[in-house]
């Protein structure tokens, strides 16, 4: 069923899952509030609510170099203890979120970090988009949003899809991790570098180079 966004924001509030998480809790819950927070509880993504205001200034820097040395990332991921810091759990975690960038090329790291400037550019550009593929003007508003959602998974590192699991967006991953831990996670901040970027070279698939070694 479609699922309105003042509900979705209403469950988000609640919970502190992400928007993602919150829209398809809904869709299973078939639009009931107080299911869809039963099925967030369940998958471990509620209670990462509770956590969500404690201070986080604890955490690693890690690297990720892909072979060859062609792209490099590096990531900033907080938690509130250096004891879970420290601990091969969390430094596997970070070190796969900075393996995602890599392969992945996010721009931003949440939503709110996109410019306002950019949002409306790229409506412009999908509302033409939609009247030259001959739709109707009353409905190209709701689709062009529907598009601008697009461009947040795409381009918003904590909504694209975990590149080992693709059924789970990074919000959901790090959720799931605070969960796990016990521990409040907050990625922070993240630079990706990329051999010769902004010169003129030769077209190369780093996503699949790197999806290669992920599978090894």
């Amino acid at each position: 069923m479609a699922v309105n966004a003042s509900a979705v924001k209403e469950l988000r509030e609640k919970t502190g899952a992400g928007m993602l998480d919150c829209k398809k809790a809904l869709e299973e819950a078939n639009g009931d509030l107080t299911k869809a927070v039963e099925v967030l509880r369940e998958k471990g993504l509620a209670a990462a609510a509770n956590k969500a205001g404690r201070i986080a200034t604890e955490g690693v820097v890690e690297s990720y170099i892909h072979a060859g040395g062609r792209i490099g990332v590096l990531v900033e991921v907080n938690c509130e203890t250096d004891f879970v810091a420290k601990t091969d759990q969390f430094r596997d975690f970070v070190r796969d979120i900075a393996m995602h960038i890599a392969a992945s090329n996010p721009r931003y790291v949440r939503r709110e970090e996109v410019p306002q400037e950019e949002i409306e550019k790229e409506k412009e550009i999908l509302k033409a988009q939609a009247l030259n593929e001959g739709k109707p003007e009353k409905i190209v508003e709701k689709m062009v949003e529907g598009r601008i959602g697009k461009f947040y998974e795409e381009f918003c590192l904590l909504d694209q899809s975990f590149i080992k699991d693709p059924d789970k967006t990074i919000s959901t991953l790090i959720n799931e991790k605070i969960s796990t831990i016990g521990e409040n996670i907050s990625l922070r901040r993240f630079v990706r570098f990329e051999l010769g970027e902004g010169l003129e070279k030769k077209e190369d698939n780093f996503y699949e180079e790197v999806m290669s070694q992920v599978k090894q």
